[in-house]
């Protein structure tokens, strides 16, 4: 899966990682209801929808998978067969951004390249506290036993690498190794942004990727501290055979779509499924995407992580991305009915 925290978690406040503050609530709604649903391009959404489609097991999803490639119309498709839902929560709707970064790397250290990426050391185990990131890289606990993936040149863009959980790392000689999230160190992620606040160093408004980036860079012994704060670790694995046009892995371990695929909390919204977003905002959005993806960040009905891309330009975007507005998951018409309060049905 793309990673568990997000640069959208660093930069913004709101998102505690904390369970929904009450019970959800489900509302059927008409697809007339939901704004620009008639102009957006169903054929792109359709495509990137059947990506995963093959991949979801329960009966209501395999039947309507089973009729996808019957249906020339796509628009037709989502409208016959499925039922937007609004599920709420009580807490406030909220997309953030993410992206796919790119670092600077070589397959063997030298005096530029001197900061390891790992691979997940063999005694990790699912749900127990390992070595926190300060103990990793401070005390050389991990140095000389194989594990390195690669090394790059900035510590400040892998702690984002492990942030994001995918990435890609170009070599001198212009070729790319491609990595993905392959476990973690077991502790809590911490905020560095909120830590910021809490330090008095930035007004919550005004914390961002690029701002941590850059104060770090500016305070290099206090940056050390600062990222040491959050003691979580992502470990890697390389991904081979990838088409270099595909992106990231997401939690289906399928290839996500940049500006069709989201992560959303799978509590209330199925992997696999299609959800209509109505992105409010800088940029506002109206628009059909996927649900392929998650984060130990992304808790709660409404809200939604949209995969911005590849690269820099994709991270400073990223980066901009926490707006309001609202989200409905497209259901198989059964299982949106099934979900309503019998005196509502």
């Amino acid at each position: 899966m793309i990673a568990a925290l997000r640069a959208a978690v660093v930069a913004g406040l709101a998102m505690t990682g904390l369970a929904a503050a009450s019970e959800p609530t489900y509302k059927i709604v008409e697809f007339a209801d939901l704004d620009g649903w008639e102009r957006d391009d169903h054929t792109a959404a359709f495509r990137v929808f059947l990506n995963t489609c093959p991949d979801l097991d329960a009966p209501d999803w395999r039947a309507i998978c089973a009729a996808a490639p019957s249906f020339g119309d796509p628009k037709k498709f989502f409208e016959l067969l499925f039922r937007p839902v609004l599920i709420e929560d009580g807490e406030p709707m909220m997309f953030t951004g993410y992206f796919e970064p790119e670092l600077e790397g070589s397959r063997i250290p030298t005096a530029r390249y001197r900061f390891p990426v790992y691979a997940l050391p063999p005694e990790v185990k699912l749900g127990e506290q390992y070595l926190s990131r300060a103990e990793i890289e401070t005390t050389g606990a991990l140095v000389g036993r194989g594990l390195e993936i690669a090394w790059v040149d900035d510590p400040v863009e892998l702690f984002f690498l492990q942030i994001q959980g995918s990435g890609r790392i170009r070599l001198p000689d212009g070729s790319t190794i491609r990595v993905g999230y392959a476990g973690k160190n077991g502790h809590v992620y911490r905020s560095v942004g909120a830590e910021m606040v809490r330090r008095g160093i930035y007004q919550a408004h005004q914390v961002s990727a690029q701002v941590i980036r850059n104060w770090v860079r500016r305070n290099p012994v206090e940056g050390q501290a600062l990222l040491h704060h959050n003691p979580s670790y992502v470990f890697f694995r390389k991904l081979a055979k990838m088409d270099p046009k595909d992106g990231p892995l997401g939690a289906m371990n399928r290839s996500i779509t940049a500006g069709r695929s989201i992560a959303v909390d799978p509590r209330f919204t199925p992997l696999g499924a299609p959800v209509w977003i109505e992105k409010d905002g800088a940029g506002p959005q109206r628009r059909l995407m996927v649900a392929q993806d998650t984060g130990s960040a992304i808790k709660g009905a409404q809200r939604a992580d949209i995969f911005v891309g590849t690269g820099d330009a994709a991270g400073r975007a990223a980066g901009k991305l926490r707006d309001p507005g609202r989200m409905y998951v497209l259901l198989p018409i059964q299982r949106a009915y099934s979900l309503l309060p019998e005196a509502v049905m």
